[in-house]
């Protein structure tokens, strides 16, 4: 299953970053506000879910933002989880935000 980031669809309106898989809808709720994005909420449908989609969902989204030259503050556990462990995605966060 390839996902890629010509794919990815900013649904300003709802305020979610989207992707298809399979005609299942994977999204990541945001907030933005002053230069910064809040990453509030990951969903992943179940019958599509895996570590390694999440994974390539998360960096897709992150690439997207680090291109918008827009901080990243991540309020959803597992998007932290994947920050924490990958250090290049580190460099987006807010001075003076540790997660």
């Amino acid at each position: 299953m390839m996902i890629s980031a010509e794919d990815l669809i900013d649904n300003e309106f709802l305020r979610q970053y989207e992707l298809k898989v399979d005609d299942q809808l994977m999204k990541i709720e945001y907030a933005s506000q002053d230069r910064k994005i809040f990453l509030t909420k990951l969903e992943i449908p179940e019958g599509i879910h895996s570590k390694k989609l999440e994974e390539e969902f998360l960096t897709i989204v992150l690439q997207h933002i680090a291109e918008l030259n827009v901080s990243v503050v991540p309020t959803s556990p597992p998007i932290a989880k994947f920050i924490r462990g990958n250090r290049k995605y580190k460099r987006m966060l807010p001075v003076g935000v540790r997660i």
